[in-house]
């Protein structure tokens, strides 16, 4: 006896094919919303207002002279203990 079969239901192109239509449609809207999204990017970043050269080189300064000044407070803060501590034991 030779048994016959429908298409199969989730294999595209079979009947009814509204699934694939589904499918097409909603990879154009995630398509079409990651294009938006960068569209929107660009409209952001043109209102930026970046920071001149010479903001730029001053708050490098303010941040390395800093750094160092918490460094060495840190390393002498350190030493004190250290000594401390030989002193104790």
């Amino acid at each position: 006896m030779v048994e016959r079969r429908s298409p199969k239901p989730h294999v595209e192109g079979s009947s009814p094919s509204w699934p694939v239509i589904l499918k097409f449609v909603m990879r154009i809207w995630i398509f079409m919303k990651i294009v938006s999204f960068f569209k929107e990017c660009i409209a952001e970043l043109k209102k930026v207002v970046w920071p001149s050269k010479d903001d730029v080189i001053s708050s490098v300064k303010v941040v390395l002279i800093s750094t160092v000044v918490v460094a060495v407070v840190l390393g002498l803060l350190d030493l004190l203990f250290v000594t401390g501590m030989n002193f104790i034991f």
